[in-house]
């Protein structure tokens, strides 16, 4: 029936807006936790210029969006596509909020990807995915992270030689200035990526539904994740900023600046090759691969440890519950 349909829509729409709500106070501290860390800049302003920058970031490209519309399944040939998308976003959300309320820093990105897997799947069986695209994505998540590790490692490893003999107090003077920026491009480049992933996920639900036919983002949809992912990134994700920020290693504005320059380089160029990639991951891994330049000591691996074991039962765990949601919606609809 159109007007249920219609209905359903909404409340698709609805769900995948706080979903990027969410996603923005969760992800916050991927761009400003090195700042605040190293007082850079205070906690109002980096959280108004992050806010800022992803608005600008999100409105920017829509390739990612094509790539979680279109390359996990079909939603032109998908029974009750826009269930699996709610169910999808029930389970992202739930994980979201779990993972911040223990202030463990979590990718977003795994958890949207495996809880469409997984309901796509329970709905239709596995002859629904599509493994190829799926695979194209989960090779962007797994090799993001290592190149956000070695990039770091390399800069932190170049500052070293170039600044042995500075005196440290000028080197962080003129660091904390440089980090204002690599703030507002950590920022941007986290718009660019991040919010594309509930465009893409509002658009499947539109093409299933049948309110259109293509991949292509309609303005509004652009409009309101950037708006709902900006108004997150306003809130702040306090837990996770303490622990990106502090718990890694202990950051110096030299230190600060390479993680941020090299977490934006992978996200931007993630973004450029319409390839979603887990901006919690990329940052996390570049604040250990400065770290590990310093020296490996310098890195507080048990916060690694358990940041890791998070990535790692994301997707399954994702996956699972939006399989269960999605099952136990089909016994009252």
């Amino acid at each position: 029936m159109p007007g249920e349909s219609l209905a359903l829509m909404v409340v698709v729409v609805l769900l995948a807006l706080t979903f990027d709500f969410i996603n923005g106070f969760h992800d916050t501290a991927n761009s400003i936790a090195t700042s605040i860390s190293t007082k850079a800049l205070p906690p109002r302003a980096a959280i108004l210029l992050a806010s800022i920058m992803n608005f600008t970031g999100a409105l920017t490209f829509t390739g990612v969006a094509k790539t979680i519309g279109g390359k996990i399944a079909d939603p032109l040939n998908l029974e009750g596509g826009m269930y699996i998308v709610a169910t999808a976003l029930v389970a992202g959300i739930a994980w979201n909020l779990f993972t911040w309320y223990y202030g463990i820093p979590s990718s977003s990105s795994h958890a949207l990807i495996g809880s469409l897997t997984g309901a796509v799947i329970a709905a239709a069986g596995l002859k629904a995915v599509n493994f190829k695209g799926f695979l194209s994505i989960l090779e962007a998540l797994v090799i993001s992270p290592v190149a956000a590790f070695t990039v770091g490692y390399a800069i932190m490893s170049f500052f070293k030689f170039i600044l042995k003999n500075c005196h440290p107090a000028k080197v962080n003077r003129r660091f904390r200035v440089l980090q204002i920026f690599t703030a507002a491009w950590q920022a941007f480049s986290h718009g660019t990526n991040d919010a594309q992933k509930s465009m893409g996920i509002i658009t499947f639900a539109l093409v299933a539904g049948g309110f259109q036919s293509s991949l292509d983002v309609p303005p509004w949809v652009k409009v309101s994740c950037a708006l709902a992912m900006a108004l997150g990134t306003s809130m702040g994700g306090w837990k996770i900023i303490k622990t990106v920020g502090s718990q890694i290693i202990r950051l110096e504005p030299a230190n600060g600046f390479a993680a941020d320059f090299s977490s934006a380089l992978v996200i931007i160029t993630a973004t450029l090759i319409k390839l979603p990639v887990s901006t919690t991951h990329v940052i996390s891994s570049s604040i250990m691969g400065v770290g590990a330049a310093k020296r490996v000591s310098a890195v507080k691996w048990t916060t690694a440890e358990r940041i890791i074991t998070a990535w790692m039962l994301t997707l399954p765990a994702t996956a699972v519950t939006a399989a269960l949601t999605y099952l136990l919606l089909s016994l009252v609809i």
